[in-house]
């Protein structure tokens, strides 16, 4: 078993630029992908498709997923579904937020 303390992983996670949201990858096998989001305020991940699903948990903070049925506040806490090929992106609210995100299966594995 593996056991992630994806606070941590936000922590130490990097960011491409000041103006991009810092990313790790905690877990990664064909069979699904395990990313940790640290998304400060004014920062997003632009919307975007992935031919598997995604399963997201938001850690902490506040903001706003988009998915096919348009954005939606979250809050730590929130469990997010979103079918494959299924638009996508995140924002964060006025505050940092951390979300993990399972991707299965692992893109351009199968």
């Amino acid at each position: 078993m593996n056991a992630y303390d994806p606070r941590a992983i936000a922590a130490a996670a990097v960011s491409a630029g000041h103006d991009r949201p810092a990313v790790a990858l905690a877990h990664d096998t064909d069979d699904g992908r395990l990313v940790v989001f640290r998304i400060a305020p004014g920062q997003r991940v632009p919307p975007h498709t992935s031919t598997s699903s995604v399963f997201m948990t938001v850690v902490s903070g506040t903001g706003f997923v988009l998915g096919g049925d348009g954005e939606r506040a979250v809050r730590a806490g929130d469990l997010l579904a979103l079918a494959p090929r299924e638009q996508h992106g995140m924002r964060a609210a006025d505050d940092e937020l951390v979300i993990a995100a399972l991707i299965t299966p692992r893109p351009g594995s199968r």
